[in-house]
């Protein structure tokens, strides 16, 4: 390490890493890959893709890209207008301003990738087309990192797919939950249609620049195809553009992986795949089997006709959705509704809000604010909201919802229903950065609230360690967050109680 150091200096030895995937100070041919393929621009066809016979005869499909860059205004740092954010940093990010692929055709059969396995027939059981390997446990993959490992298996169809957008997808995501996810949203003799959702980032920097990850929330879709993957009728892949924000950002500035990161969210209005039509076949016959030309004597394409698609069980795309939303994250097994829908909620069940407020979604690939972020939501969700216990308590006493600061600022600041602006503003009263857990009652009064940092504090105390008697650890969990949060959340309802008895 100290020879390669002096041989190449600190930003070399950065770029050697970022290569040298296994860590063993010797970089493969492999590993050289793309280095060898920036400088001579000529890209091996994968084994993964040699694997591939296309059948000259298949079909293909024809599909579009539609992209609107990032909206710069939305990042919280353009507040500031960028101070002290080098413009190579964001370089990447401000060029990239169309999609890399406009339109391109793809074989019908590599789509076989979203067909379920023999066991996963019921409509809305959810599957894993690329398994998420990840967990608390594992810790999350390197940010020093330029180029996406070569895609295998399943993953190539995929990986197809996003490098329409950008030259440099990551199917597999830094942070957990990664992977891809489908389910049968419905069934005919023929055909299925699969809703799928995909955790997938970009890396939009090369060297000698640092590297800048950009993470959508998400990539939702359907694909409607044949039993046996020779015809795909209709497919769609997006980025979820409905709330104000929906895509994480990090980038490093110093060549280290323990280099101090920036982090950022924004509002991505359109990233979009689409296909133009049903998958038509490559080679036309007549009745007798003879090849015949693809377009009519006037030159004009051949018109195709397709017969309708008679569904004999369906699930409403909502339901399909929610189903992939509680594979990726468990602590979706209880409902988070929109902020104000929560209070209305409660009302009327006469229970309280248990609400989350946050820089950066919780459901999105990469919760709250980013990595380097100690409280951020992503620990949260996948330890103790995730938990039995804590499942269960939120079911039976609480409504639980969750927020993004900005957008509670947006509901504060407007006017037209004062008890709806009155809410937001209870709550960002309590805010402290990066995320804040409240315990309020249907009227918006805060009655208990702990910072996420505060309580990833305590709980990686030893027990004997804690001063302060605000929580106890109970002994019949193993979990002292578990037990914990289990604490916080009884504590609000026994506050409660003189409010919720009158």
């Amino acid at each position: 390490q100290e020879l390669a150091l002096k041989s190449l200096g600190n930003e070399g030895l950065f770029l050697f890493s970022s290569l040298d995937t296994n860590k063993d100070l010797y970089l493969s041919p492999e590993e050289f890959k793309p280095i060898a393929e920036k400088l001579t621009g000529v890209a091996p066809v994968s084994e993964s893709e040699e694997e591939e016979t296309p059948d000259p005869e298949g079909e293909t499909l024809s599909i579009v890209a539609k992209f609107q860059p990032l909206v710069m205004e939305t990042m919280t740092k353009s507040k500031d207008g960028f101070l002290g954010i080098s413009h190579v940093a964001l370089s990447g990010l401000r060029n990239w301003t169309a999609p890399a692929a406009p339109m391109s055709v793809l074989l019908a059969r590599q789509f076989k990738a979203f067909l379920p396995p023999k066991n996963k027939l019921d409509l809305g059981d959810p599957w894993w087309i690329i398994p998420s390997e990840l967990n608390i446990f594992t810790g999350y993959l390197s940010n020093n990192r330029f180029y996406p490992p070569p895609p295998k298996g399943k993953e190539v169809i995929i990986h197809k797919l996003l490098s329409m957008f950008h030259p440099r997808p990551f199917v597999k995501t830094r942070f957990a939950p990664q992977g891809a996810v489908a389910c049968i949203q419905a069934s005919s003799s023929f055909y299925y249609t699969i809703a799928f959702r995909i955790h997938a980032e970009f890396q939009l920097n090369e060297p000698p620049n640092f590297p800048f990850w950009f993470s959508p929330g998400q990539f939702t879709g359907y694909i409607v195809l044949s039993k046996d993957s020779s015809h795909v009728r209709d497919f769609r892949l997006f980025v979820p553009n409905n709330r104000s924000l929906n895509v994480d950002m990090e980038w490093l500035y110093g060549a280290s992986e323990s280099s101090n990161m920036e982090v950022d969210i924004g509002y991505l209005p359109q990233m979009e795949l689409e296909s133009t039509g049903p998958s038509i076949p490559a080679v036309i016959h007549d009745e007798n089997g003879n090849v015949i030309d693809s377009r009519d004597p006037s030159g004009e394409p051949i018109q195709f006709v397709f017969e309708e698609i008679t569904w004999q069980q369906e699930i409403p795309w909502e339901e399909a959705a929610q189903r992939l939303e509680v594979a990726m994250y468990p602590f979706k097994k209880i409902s988070y509704l929109p902020f104000t829908e929560a209070f209305e909620r409660a009302k009327a069940e006469k229970k309280l809000v248990h609400s989350i407020l946050l820089w950066g979604a919780l459901d999105d690939h990469k919760a709250s604010c980013a990595s380097s972020v100690p409280g951020s939501g992503r620990t949260l969700r996948e330890t103790v909201l995730e938990s039995s216990p804590i499942l269960a308590l939120l079911n039976e006493s609480f409504i639980s919802s969750w927020s993004l600061v900005k957008e509670l600022e947006e509901l504060q600041s407007n006017r037209e229903n004062e008890f709806y602006s009155k809410l937001a503003e209870l709550h960002l009263e309590k805010y402290n950065f990066p995320v804040e857990m409240i315990i309020c009652l249907p009227n918006g009064t805060v009655i208990h609230h702990i910072n996420a940092n505060y309580f990833l504090d305590i709980t990686s105390m030893k027990p004997e360690d804690v001063e302060s008697s605000i929580f106890s650890f109970s002994s019949n969990f193993e979990d002292p967050s578990t037990a914990t949060y289990l604490q916080f959340l009884k504590e609000g309802l026994q506050r409660a109680k003189p409010y919720l008895q009158s």
